[in-house]
């Protein structure tokens, strides 16, 4: 099995879970697997397909995964096929001729072409060893994706009781997995859920304020990255990508209004990288296997947070840091609204009613964004504090919020339990409006007793209070506020209670730390990577995924045997490509004048190099000219802390730099005094050592020397 997987994937050990999944199937189990995108859902069918005898059949909705799949597998040097409506009748044939010879190890079939009688005949003739059900939430009525044809996949047991199923998915409450589970008659196989934690993927939501202009914001820096932007409307979509393209970004539409042709090469110039955006309504997305998409933009408010994760799952796909950006609106949440209504089935609207206000209560909450997530799926996140989300990176104030906690658990119990927010907050503000009296809650001790907020701070205590366990929105047509157990220490025993004091917007995160890798050499390996995908005319990612190329770009392999070393080279890729990325980097080194293992440290406590940009290059040719400081930012219109973080960098690059300039000798020794007693990580501590006399600028300066000494 460690064989087949560093043989085939390059890979010399599995991500969790993965290898338990790939035993029980080798066992010819059924299995249910939950794993988040990204988790490596792929493996635990196709690694069992080359050890077990006879095809594995892969049943796929689309036709742009089936064929990304199997460009990625025959890359690997594992021979595997689809079948689907964009073959002709002659090449559907040839493909069943090598199936019946043995020659295919893997198929990808579409569910319709499974069901066909002609077609199931055709397989029953074959020796299959295993049937995997990719995107299995599209089988349940209970899921956002629902496909009825999908539903006919519940056969298989029936025509082929012997074969073992692995049914997979990226996504699904705890009613879906049972759902799938019953339809496809898994209920004697094992379940495997992943954690649907993706640590990777920064979650952001920022209030909607000319959401356009904050996207062009967002990209000033991103203009090589590789992004999605949903829009809910046609029109939208097309205006953004428009507008876009006059900006000179590479960036195309994908929507339903768009011919299939159109639609098809449009997504194709993505996947290649020939363009970097694309903007389009949800029609785009399931099924693309592009690993390094670095971020997805929600332009408009999803319908649910099922979709929602099921759409930020396709940013960093290879497990590098991306960004997952929602703007909210409530205009976008009436615009749902409106639409739900417009639904006959009462129901279906009251389910999508019930999917919206899960989903405003996590654009509106104040806590950890990737704790709300998981909670959503069943998950339990014992971490107070993820690390990765607007919330915890950028935490509101927070104040003792005791006596507003105790007015409104006070209040929804003098009520009776049986009233929604909007009701309570009326009987706290006083209000004596016709229902409040009718009620005779005028009258309650509560009433008129919460003046000193506004309806929308209330709204936000009430909703942060539903996030803590405090208390619980219940029912679906008109949900109303019930105590928990957890309220009942705050009301009797005073118990504290903090929450966040409302403020203004957020702001998009830009300088997050960076990775640890030549950025320059990473360019060229991507370029060197695209022009050879276009010549073999399959997708970059296909050769090396983004990942590999970092490694790359961090260890500087000089022959074969250290390039045998870089995740995700097997041995089919090192034969290929291994000569021609080999040189490039050798010849980079010679260029540059770089010993392997001379940019990359790996000691936490000092910060990464990077490799010299045009900016700090202009910087560096001033410093040349004996230019100050302050003249460099004058001259440049920068900041000096920004020219100061440029010098910074270059020395560390081993430029010729005398600091000596900028921070007398005396001042250098007794930094480097306190940088010897207080350690190389944190300016602050040294900076409360030295006082007031010594500035941030000077200590970094007097580190960065430090630090290229030793």
């Amino acid at each position: 099995m460690y064989q087949t997987l560093q043989k085939y994937f390059g890979y010399t050990s599995f991500y969790p879970l993965q290898e338990d999944i790939v035993r029980e199937v080798l066992k010819q189990k059924d299995v249910f697997v939950l794993m988040p995108t990204g988790g490596g859902k792929s493996l635990c069918y196709q690694l069992p397909a080359l050890l077990l005898e006879g095809v594995t059949i892969v049943i796929s909705p689309l036709i742009a995964l089936m064929k990304d799949q199997v460009d990625g597998l025959l890359a690997n040097g594992i021979p595997a096929a689809f079948i689907n409506s964009s073959l002709s009748y002659s090449e559907i044939e040839a493909r069943k001729r090598n199936l019946t010879k043995g020659e295919v190890k893997i198929l990808y079939i579409a569910p319709e072409r499974l069901v066909l009688p002609e077609f199931l005949q055709f397989i029953q003739s074959l020796r299959i060893s295993l049937f995997a059900i990719d995107e299995s939430h599209c089988i349940s009525e209970w899921g956002h994706d629902f496909r009825p044809e999908y539903r006919q996949l519940n056969i298989l047991k029936e025509i082929f009781p012997i074969v073992p199923v692995i049914a997979l998915t990226a996504t699904a409450t705890q009613a879906v997995q049972q759902d799938i589970i019953s339809q496809l008659k898994l209920s004697g196989g094992k379940v495997f859920r992943a954690s649907f934690n993706r640590k990777n993927l920064y979650y952001h939501i920022k209030p909607k304020d000319n959401p356009y202009h904050q996207i062009l914001t967002y990209l000033e820096n991103r203009k090589s990255d590789s992004g999605i932007i949903y829009c809910q409307s046609r029109k939208t979509v097309e205006n953004i990508a428009r507008s876009l393209q006059a900006q000179g970004y590479r960036a195309l539409p994908y929507h339903a209004g768009l011919t299939p042709e159109v639609r098809t090469e449009n997504q194709e110039r993505f996947i290649r990288d020939d363009v970097e955006i694309i903007v389009a309504t949800i029609a785009f997305g399931m099924g693309i296997d592009k690993p390094d998409v670095r971020y997805v933009i929600h332009y408009d408010l999803p319908k649910s947070i099922e979709g929602y994760y099921q759409e930020t799952g396709r940013a960093g796909r290879d497990g590098i840091k991306s960004d997952c950006i929602l703007f909210f609106s409530y205009a976008d949440k009436f615009k749902i609204e409106h639409f739900i209504h417009q639904k006959e089935d009462e129901d279906e609207k009251q389910a999508a009613l019930r999917q919206l206000r899960e989903l405003i209560h996590y654009c509106e909450g104040n806590v950890c964004r990737r704790r709300l997530l998981l909670t959503y799926f069943g998950e339990t996140y014992h971490e107070i504090h993820c690390g990765n989300c607007d919330v915890c990176l950028e935490p509101k104030e927070r104040f003792d919020g005791t006596i507003a906690a105790q007015k409104i658990l006070s209040c929804i119990y003098r009520t009776g339990e049986r009233f929604g927010i909007n009701y309570i907050i009326d009987v706290l503000q006083g209000s004596r409006n016709q229902k409040i009296v009718q009620n005779r809650h005028d009258s309650v001790k509560t009433h008129g007793s919460g003046k000193e907020y506004s309806k929308s701070q209330w709204q936000t205590f009430i909703r942060e209070l539903i996030q803590l366990g405090y208390i619980k929105l219940s029912g679906d047509k008109y949900p109303v506020l019930k105590l928990q157990e957890k309220s009942r220490p705050v009301l009797l025993q005073n118990e504290k209670v903090y929450l966040t004091k409302p403020e203004e917007p957020l702001q998009i995160q830009k300088d997050r730390k960076e990775e640890c890798y030549d950025h320059t050499l990473f360019e060229q390996l991507r370029s060197l990577r695209k022009t050879i995908a276009d010549k073999e005319l399959i997708p970059p990612y296909i050769i090396f995924h983004d990942i590999s190329l970092k490694e790359m770009s961090a260890h500087y392999p000089q022959s074969l045997h250290d390039f045998r070393k870089i995740s995700g080279v097997g041995e089919q890729k090192l034969q290929r490509y291994g000569e021609v990325f080999l040189k490039e980097i050798i010849d980079y080194c010679r260029r540059c004048n770089i010993k392997p293992g001379r940019i990359v440290h790996n000691n936490p406590e000092l910060p990464v190099q990077q490799p010299k940009t045009l900016t700090t290059q202009t910087t560096l040719e001033l410093y040349k000219q004996h230019c100050t400081i302050q003249e460099i930012a004058q001259r440049r219109g920068l900041a000096i802390s920004t020219i100061v973080s440029h010098l910074e960098r270059l020395i560390l690059e081993g430029e010729d730099i005398s600091i000596d300039r900028f921070v007398n000798p005396e001042k250098q020794h007794r930094i480097e005094q306190a940088l010897a007693e207080s350690g190389l990580k944190f300016l602050n501590p040294v900076k409360e050592k030295l006082g007031d006399d010594y500035s941030y600028e000077e200590i970094k300066l007097v580190r960065a020397k430090v630090i290229y000494e030793i």
